[in-house]
């Protein structure tokens, strides 16, 4: 049996990590139009909140992807070249179902397979590598404990394999700006060698009200992840938020493709962050942004690969026309 293996690569410490947070919250609430950036939504709590949002049926995304791994994934995979080495590289892996889907059909088509999922909780490899050991027991599983960039840069000066695949799924992409899927998708080039590929997850744009129910759920899940942002801050900086004075909103904007999400205030209060010595003024109604997520059309997926260095080989749908998948070569 093939041992787990893990490559810590440019971690931040704890501290670090809380001082980009500190900076974040001081920055996004002292803006005109408050906001929290989107990554502060998992920390446990969080976290556990978003595995019960993707069982959801109002939340598409997951039964969409997890559809076309189950249908289609040779359709996926039938470009890779079965005479060389593969290392399948996942950036942020989630619990791993749909990720194992691809894994089984490589083993079936009997590649050359190095698993390296990426994430920057060694926690989380250590839960995934334990969940995927059973189905994959022959696999080397090389977990990667590192921001994206930084682990795929040490990757590409230490190939563990002749080609890469690497993963950026579900709905990822759609958490940068236009400006921002530009350069990371060209920084992700950069990391890679010609005929390296990539799959990338992106949610199609479709009827808005089928989008708003994914962000907005009548069970509330959704909102309660959104409010759990203010618990965390409440724990982590000793602020003094209250939950009930705030409420969750989200909407689909057509024009940009962007689902947002807010936290809007009942009523003008302050709120005190002791550990930031800060005092942040709502006025009645004023939101904080905590979520903007892209759609797509079929041209964007083209058009972002062209800009970052990509060749289209592959783009792939569920049967609802809802999401798609695309295999991306580097050229």
């Amino acid at each position: 049996m093939s041992e787990t293996t893990f490559n810590v690569i440019g971690v931040a410490s704890d501290a670090a990590l809380r001082a980009e947070f500190a900076a974040d919250l001081r920055a996004g609430f002292g803006m005109p139009k408050k906001q929290i950036p989107s990554r502060y939504f998992y920390d446990a709590m969080g976290s556990d909140l978003f595995v019960q949002i993707m069982k959801m049926d109002s939340y598409y995304p997951t039964d969409c992807e997890t559809e076309i791994f189950q249908n289609r994934a040779k359709e996926l995979l039938k470009t890779l070249d079965r005479k060389t080495s593969i290392a399948l590289v996942d950036l942020g892996a989630g619990d791993g179902s749909k990720t194992k889907l691809l894994l089984s059909e490589l083993v079936d088509q009997d590649f050359d397979l190095t698993y390296v999922p990426v994430d920057i909780s060694k926690d989380a490899l250590v839960t995934l590598s334990e969940k995927l050991r059973p189905a994959l027991p022959t696999t080397p599983i090389q977990c990667v404990v590192g921001v994206y960039v930084d682990a795929l840069t040490a990757l590409s000066e230490d190939r563990p394999a002749e080609q890469l695949l690497t993963l950026f799924l579900g709905s990822n992409i759609g958490n940068f700006p236009p400006e921002g899927t530009v350069r990371f998708l060209a920084r992700v080039r950069h990391t890679m060698k010609k005929g390296d590929r990539m799959i990338v997850g992106f949610d199609l744009k479709k009827d808005p009200e089928i989008i708003e129910r994914a962000y907005d759920d009548s069970e509330g899940i959704t909102a309660a992840f959104n409010l759990n942002l203010l618990r965390r801050i409440n724990r982590e900086f000793h602020a003094n938020f209250d939950l009930e004075a705030f409420t969750h909103h989200a909407l689909y904007n057509p024009h940009t493709g962007a689902a947002e999400s807010f936290l809007v205030s009942l009523k003008e209060q302050v709120v005190e962050i002791q550990d930031l010595e800060m005092s942040v003024r709502f006025e009645a109604f004023e939101a904080i942004q905590t979520e903007c997520s892209y759609k797509y059309t079929p041209e964007d997926v083209r058009r972002y690969a062209a800009s970052t260095g990509f060749e289209v080989e592959t783009v792939v749908t569920d049967s609802r026309g809802y999401f798609a998948d695309a295999v991306w070569v580097a050229v």
